[in-house]
């Protein structure tokens, strides 16, 4: 019995020492996983292992004793975790004696030193054995990249895990580690070391007296040259090499002294990289430096800084030099000086300002603008630096704008000026006497001014910026200042036609100062503004031209620009709703356009107010009933309606109107809100007006019960409303207001009624929380759609009402949507409708702007248009080979919205089985189809460049047919479409090149400018085409 145990023992030992024989002498490599996993299961032991490979081990032909290892290395680094701390002295001692070993063999030891870093059973100081025995023992440069790159995870691995041991060894280790890396070549091998140093340097091991062999051992590298060669696998880039080497040399100041010069060195060479890389090192550095360190270069460093930026060509290296001496200046800044300690920063400031001070002065400015640039690069860096520069230099540039008197030198030197005064912003002061701007304030005023008032339009748009500058420095500027400032931003809001950049730049300024001084524009614009709107009134009452009423629509702009401060809200909103209210009385005489503008200043203040929850529910409020009264005034059955109640009911108005009513709501608390429809919904259910100003009206408001058309054409009103409502608001009586609705979307007396109780139910239906509820009001829907569909005078009601329903259930993800989307496809092929569901694609695709939108709260899934895309266009091709050839160019107009407004990233993999599609859609006669293709396919030409080359000869002569289409817009799309087409291979298009020159010249002479504009632009890329250089 003793001895079948025995043997059956030493059975599975018979089966290690074959896997050994079979990878040491029969050169396989399997084995070795093999044996590891048996270790891991605990078939074998290491011990065991070592015991299977003794005479390999020992072996006097290297080869095998290298294999023996190595199968021993594998091993180890698939189990050091099972390793005990007896078993990790006797391998670690192993190894190191290894090391001695012939050459062929080190690789495989230093696999197992790897394997033995790595674990947690390592007794204390051996890690300092392992790496005095590599230090020692190996040459690592001599080794091939991958055994280097083991010695530096070794180290790695040691730093990571035997800090304090390692910082034992003090310079010991700094020293051995240069002689480790010095020599490196590879990119992949200095990463890692440039990581190892950084390391060496931040985890404040001992540099001893190394430190500049350590400097010397990385910045040899400095600066990177490297191109990574073509599809190179490890993905090691130039940028990767050059970031980890500048961490290394900005890690330390004790580096600067032999750093300084080299970078001085690099920049003032001939090589842009050079220049480049040495100012961001510079940059990095001075995060890290003190005076100390900067001390005896920086006349050095400034003169090479002055130098590129006054003489380089390369922008890029402007800014490097820029941003260089903004540190540098900040560096000095925030040093902490003794008291007998010498100040650089002023020393260095007054270089700087001896060096660019003269230029400033120059009568033909050639280096203004560098010298103007270099000064506000170092007041940008700290408090300190900005009131030295600016103090010395605005008095100087003060005296240069009055010295000078063509308007664009005022310019130049203005725009100057508005650069230190931004700097300005940057710092804060707690008392104000101390600003420097304190004692310049009059002159800048007084600059300023006469910048307003001078009759060059580029001059008074600098002086506009620089007087919002000025404005926004804290208590600066007096109270006659800003009456002075109101009036001239008054004047300029005023301004003709041809001044239009200065009028809008003087509107936004207006808008700026006024939330930073309501009570200086409350006083006197506001007044004047509320003068101008009853001039205007008496104006258009008389019936006087247009030179006086075109001050109107710039009166109103004015108005809600200024709208920026709760406190000014109170006084230009009551103005605007009085000017619409004295039309209302026949005051005046108002046309469609004079009511869009009023509403068009409601929804900008509207807008305004979204940012302070207190405005936003003060407009909502006081605009909203009054707006509501308004136009229930309007629907009236009156026998003399005034010129206002006409106006209010256009289709234009009423839109304008729901964009203030929905601007105004969206943004309104959840309780505010509830508030609010509380109120909106009785009145168009029940007729309740009690919360209407102004409530005494001749009739009833029933939109719907049998009301007027008038009436029922203000459900857009309240489609505005709570269809804009966060989702979480409760609407009182849902279920009887989505009844109504849905009655109203279907009657034929007025569509833009039906259309706006369609637009309202599909808004409410987007935001209703799944239940038996929205199944319900989904099933009345469907039974009125189809009831509609059916026959009778009332398909196109019911086409709609299919068409907002359908896109209200794509947006969500609804399941019933794909069952819509079969139903609204299949009228395609309806010779009625067919036409009307190829546009509605268009819809379904798009954005709306006043409902299902994401600002009103609807749910709009991430990629509905990518799912909508996958889920439908299969279907829309089959039916395109499937339909009548009469029925077709529905299809592809359907088509083409669909993938005209799909990312173009989805559409690129489809595009090899889509574009014959597309391609017919050109020939399609809608000029509709014709351009949502043409939009679709220009994009497709810059970035399938391989794909649309195969269809060249019919994307020419396609291209060149439409180019004299009798559309405007279709005749741009083509030749911006042949424009495009030269981003194809020229080897490709070469044959076609006289044919389309000669073909462009036609749409030269075309009697639209920007026809004429793009023919050039194509023409002249088709001229170049194949020309060297091009």
């Amino acid at each position: 019995m003793a001895a079948a145990a025995a043997l059956e023992a030493l059975a599975p030992l018979g089966a290690l020492w074959g896997l050994v024989q079979d990878f040491v002498m029969g050169q396989q490599e399997g084995p070795a996983d093999q044996v590891a996993a048996d270790v891991k299961s605990g078939s074998y032991t290491v011990l065991q292992v070592v015991e299977a490979l003794g005479s390999s081990l020992e072996n006097p032909e290297p080869r095998t004793r290298a294999r023996g290892i190595q199968l021993l290395s594998q091993v180890l680094l698939q189990c050091h975790c099972l390793l005990l701390e007896k078993e990790v002295v006797h391998l670690i001692l192993f190894y190191e004696n290894r090391l001695k070993d012939h050459h062929l063999v080190i690789p495989s030891v230093l696999q197992g030193l790897r394997a033995l870093s790595l674990c947690v059973a390592l007794p204390p100081g051996l890690a300092v054995s392992v790496l005095k025995a590599i230090f020692q023992e190996v040459h690592v440069q001599s080794l091939p990249q991958v055994d280097r790159h083991t010695v530096y995870s070794i180290i790695t691995n040691f730093m990571r895990t035997r800090e304090e041991e390692l910082k034992g060894l003090g310079a010991d280790f700094t020293f051995g580690f240069i002689q480790v890396m010095d020599g490196e070549k590879d990119p992949r091998n200095l990463l890692v070391a440039f990581r190892i140093v950084y390391d060496l340097i931040s985890r404040d091991y001992s540099l001893g007296p190394f430190v500049e062999e350590l400097f010397e051992v990385t910045s040899c590298y400095f600066p990177i040259d490297f191109t990574p060669p073509p599809n190179d696998p490890h993905g090691i880039q130039r940028e990767d090499l050059i970031l980890s080497l500048r961490a290394v040399l900005a890690s330390t100041p004790r580096f600067a002294e032999f750093l300084l010069p080299l970078l001085i060195e690099k920049v003032d060479s001939e090589i842009l990289s050079a220049k480049l890389d040495s100012l961001q090192t510079l940059n990095a550095c001075c995060a890290v430096y003190g005076q100390k360190e900067l001390k005896d270069f920086l006349p050095s460093l400034w003169a090479s800084v002055r130098r590129e930026v006054f003489q380089t060509a390369s922008e890029r290296v402007e800014a490097e030099g820029l941003a260089a001496l903004n540190s540098l200046t900040a560096c000095l800044s925030r040093s902490v000086l003794r008291a007998d300690a010498e100040d650089l920063l002023d020393s260095f400031l007054s270089n700087i300002l001896q060096d660019c001070r003269h230029h400033l002065c120059e009568p033909d400015m050639k280096l203004v603008w560098p010298s103007a640039k270099l000064l506000q690069a170092a007041a940008g860096a700290s408090a300190r630096a900005c009131d030295h520069i600016t103090s010395s230099v605005l008095p100087l540039l003060l005296e240069q704008f009055h010295k000078h008197s063509q308007s664009n030198q005022r310019r130049t030197i203005l725009e100057m000026i508005l650069g230190f005064l931004k700097l300005q912003q940057k710092w804060s002061y707690e008392d104000k006497d101390e600003r420097p701007l304190s004692g310049f304030k009059d002159q800048l005023c007084s600059l300023i001014f006469m910048a307003l008032t001078d009759p060059n339009t580029q001059l008074q748009l600098v002086g506009i910026r620089t007087l919002t500058v000025l404005g926004a420095q804290p208590d600066l500027l007096s109270s006659g200042d800003l009456e002075l400032a109101v009036g001239h931003l008054y004047r300029l809001s005023f301004l003709e036609e041809d001044s239009q950049s200065c009028r809008a730049a003087a509107l936004e300024a207006s808008g700026t100062l006024a939330a930073l001084y309501p009570v200086a524009f409350s006083s006197h614009l506001v007044p004047k503004l509320a003068e101008d709107l009853c001039t205007e009134e008496s104006d258009l009452a008389r019936g006087d031209g247009p030179t006086r009423c075109s001050r109107h629509p710039r009166c109103l702009q004015a108005l809600s620009a200024v709208s920026t401060h709760p406190s000014i809200v109170k006084e230009t909103l009551p103005l605007l709703l009085q000017h619409l209210c004295q039309m209302n009385r026949g005051i005046m005489s108002p046309g469609t356009s004079e009511v869009i503008a009023i509403c068009q200043s409601l929804q900008q203040v509207a807008e305004k107010c979204q940012r302070d929850p207190e405005s936003c529910w003060y407009f909502h409020q006081t605009a909203v009933p009054c707006l509501l009264a308004l136009a229930v005034q309007a629907s009236m059955p009156e026998k003399e309606h005034s010129v206002l109640t006409k106006v209010l009911l256009e289709d234009e108005v009423l839109a304008t109107m729901v964009s203030v009513i929905a601007t105004a709501t969206t943004h309104l608390s959840p309780d505010l809100a509830t508030q609010s429809v509380a109120h909106v919904v009785p009145l168009f259910l029940d007729g309740n007006i009690s919360f209407l100003p102004e409530n005494s009206f001749s009739g009833r408001f029933q939109p719907f019960q049998d009301g007027s058309s008038g009436q029922r054409r203000l459900v857009a009103l309240l489609m505005a409303l709570v269809c804009s409502l966060p989702r979480n608001v409760e609407i009182p009586q849902l279920n009887r207001l989505m009844r109504e609705l849905l009655e109203l979307s279907c009657c034929q007396s007025c569509p833009f009624s039906s259309t706006a109780a369609a637009k309202c139910f599909a808004g409410l239906l987007n935001k209703h929380p799944a239940g038996q509820q929205l199944d319900e009001f989904l099933q009345l829907a469907v039974d009125k759609v189809e009831a509609g569909l059916s026959s009778g005078p009332c398909r196109s009601q019911a086409f709609t009402l299919l068409l907002w329903v359908t896109k209200a259930l794509v947006l969500r993800y609804h399941p019933l949507s794909s069952c819509l989307t079969d139903r609204f496809m299949g009228l395609l092929s309806d010779p009625e409708l067919g036409p009307a569901a190829a546009d509605g694609f268009s819809l379904l695709m798009s954005d709306c702007t006043d409902v299902l939108t994401r600002a009103g709260h609807a749910e709009v899934r991430i990629m509905f248009r990518q799912r909508f895309f996958t889920d439908n266009v299969p279907a829309l091709v089959r039916g395109f080979h499937a339909a009548p050839q009469d029925v077709k160019p529905n299809y592809l107009k359907g088509l083409s919205h669909v993938l005209n407004r799909l990312p173009k990233p989805v559409l690129l993999p489809e595009l090899p089985t889509l574009l014959s599609l597309l391609l017919e859609a050109l020939s399609c006669p809608d000029s509709v189809v014709q351009l949502s293709t043409l939009s679709c396919l220009q994009p497709l030409l810059l970035e399938a460049p391989q794909v649309m080359s195969l269809h060249v000869d019919t994307l020419v002569t396609k291209f060149l047919n439409l180019s004299a289409s009798p559309s405007m817009a279709v005749r741009i799309a083509a030749l911006q479409c042949m424009h495009a087409l030269t981003h194809l291979p020229t080897p490709v298009l070469l044959p076609y090149k006289p044919q389309v020159i000669r073909a462009l010249a036609k749409p030269l002479d075309d009697k639209k400018r920007l026809v004429r504009k793009e023919a050039v632009s194509a023409r002249g890329e088709w001229f170049l085409l194949g020309s060297p250089g091009s």
